[in-house]
């Protein structure tokens, strides 16, 4: 086996090596950081409307959070998770909103079928709210990475919760807002 044989295999494993590694995320913004403020077209139940950061936060606390793309495995089941729990985040008066980097004609889709018409998706397909919340996934930079942020009235960050596994950002963000809730709604 010649050298450039040998550098090419090494090249692919540690490729495929990276690829099987589990990605987390390094979200930078941390709590108390000013949480930035967007607008962006969302769908809930298959219906387009603008979503407002600025305008959720009247109403309570938001619960933002970001993922891959839709309809892949993991983005699905954490779809579900937030979809089931949408009455008890309700319960604190938080609104949850799901950001990817997927245009709006296919999100239209996945607020009906996956979201159940419970909570909104926003289309980020430039990626400007993605990287203003460092949430770009870190190898394929035009992709979200999994983050979740619980931002308060305030325009601050409460909480930042980030992993790969779809399982803990429902626990986790729900939690917050509890503890928000419970603790006279201050920072």
């Amino acid at each position: 086996m010649t050298y450039f044989h040998r550098a090419a295999l090494a090249a692919s494993a540690a490729l495929a090596l990276s690829c099987l590694a589990p990605a987390t995320a390094h979200a930078q913004l941390k709590p108390g950081d000013p949480a930035p403020s967007f607008t962006l077209e969302a769908t809930q139940a298959g219906k387009a409307f603008p979503f407002s950061l600025q305008e959720a936060l009247r109403n309570g606390p938001v619960v933002l959070y970001f993922y891959p793309a839709a309809f892949t495995k993991g983005c699905t089941i954490e779809a579900h998770n937030f979809a089931e729990a949408i009455d008890e985040y309700k319960q604190y008066g938080a609104t949850v909103l799901g950001v990817s980097a997927d245009g709006l004609e296919k999100l239209k889709e996945f607020s009906v079928s996956e979201c159940r018409g419970k909570f909104a998706v926003g289309a980020d397909p430039d990626g400007k709210v993605i990287k203003a919340y460092d949430a770009k996934m870190a190898f394929m930079p035009a992709m979200a990475n999994r983050v979740s942020y619980v931002i308060t009235p305030d325009h601050k960050i409460y909480y930042e919760y980030s992993s790969s596994d779809p399982d803990g950002h429902v626990p986790n963000t729900l939690a917050a807002v509890r503890k928000w809730a419970l603790n006279g709604k201050v920072h």
